[in-house]
């Protein structure tokens, strides 16, 4: 066979393969999706497990609160997806209590939302999940913020000073959003302060220190760091800016499979207990349609970037649009 006609029969084989997949996995979103519900409840249990231990217990009650919150923030948007029920408004309420304290179910949902425009993906303004900046924003900051967003772009700064930079910024883009009006952003922190009050209660009869329950939900919030550290990437193409993690570790249980992130942004709608056998039945279109935006697992990643940046903090191929 010529190479250009196995070129095209593998091709088409490729997709003929991804298409059925999708097809069966269509046919299941009318189904009860069990190993959803099994990952919510392992969240739970050691959630609650972390909570009713005696005294003396901290390291390992953080340890548990860590890992359970890791898995509920996931779990989180495995539902703002319709990962859980047909209703909206079901998903709504199971997302509304967030154990995680610091970011409403709401927000998330809208502004997760608006990040899955592909076409928008890492832009500094349409993207809400973007973490470039506007170069002309980037040559007017002052030194210091100009080498602590540095910092914040190597691994070890986004899991210690990422989540802080990361909040700040969700929080002023927020408050000058209810500043300006926008009464749905002040609904969804209305609707947040519920279940942090009701968190808060059950801490505080527990043996678990607020101090301890706090640093643990900055913790879950250093380890999501790690799965959005290189998710995107500045690209001429929206789709080569999504990245493939081949890990089928811990942390991609934790992020549940969210590390084969072309597949998710192509297919958001399937289950994450699918993701990996759908990027194996067309991986080598999926890399092909991400430029082989890839790595072959997280200890990679860190092995990698640990103290050294990926990317440089101002986009690199941004453009005003008025240009």
């Amino acid at each position: 066979m010529a190479k250009g006609s196995h070129q095209l029969w593998s091709t088409m084989h490729t997709s003929h393969l991804i298409e059925s997949q999708i097809d069966i996995l269509n046919r299941e979103l009318a189904g009860v999706r069990w190993p959803t519900y099994g990952a919510f409840a392992l969240a739970a249990v050691v959630w609650g497990v972390a909570l009713v231990l005696p005294f003396g217990w901290g390291a390992v009650q953080w340890a548990m609160l860590v890992f359970a919150l890791t898995l509920h923030s996931s779990l989180s948007h495995e539902i703002l997806h319709g990962g859980f029920f047909r209703s909206t408004r079901a998903n709504g309420w199971l997302g509304a209590f967030q154990p995680g304290l610091f970011v409403p179910y709401l927000r998330f949902r809208a502004l997760h939302l608006a990040h899955h425009q592909d076409a928008d993906l890492t832009d500094p303004y349409d993207d809400p999940e973007s973490a470039y900046l506007d170069p002309r924003v980037w040559e007017r900051l002052p030194v210091l913020a100009r080498m602590v967003l540095g910092f914040n772009n190597t691994l070890l700064g986004r899991v210690t000073v990422g989540p802080v930079i990361g909040m700040a910024d969700f929080l002023r883009g927020d408050l000058r959003r209810i500043a300006k009006g926008q009464t749905d952003v002040m609904l969804h922190w209305l609707a947040h302060l519920p279940g942090v009050v009701i968190t808060l209660w059950l801490v505080s009869m527990s043996s678990v220190p607020l101090w301890l329950y706090l640093s643990a939900c900055y913790g879950a919030m250093s380890v999501l760091r790690i799965r959005t550290f290189l998710e995107h990437r500045a690209h001429e193409r929206s789709a080569g800016r999504s990245v493939v993690i081949e890990d089928r570790g811990i942390l991609a249980f934790l992020f549940l499979n969210n590390n084969f992130h072309a597949v998710h942004h192509a297919h958001p709608q399937v289950a994450w207990y699918h993701l990996p056998a759908l990027y194996r039945s067309g991986r080598d279109k999926f890399l092909l349609g991400n430029q082989d935006y890839v790595y072959r697992s997280y200890a990679q990643i860190i092995v990698q970037y640990f103290l050294r940046a990926k990317d440089p903090v101002a986009h690199p191929l941004w453009q005003p649009k008025d240009d």
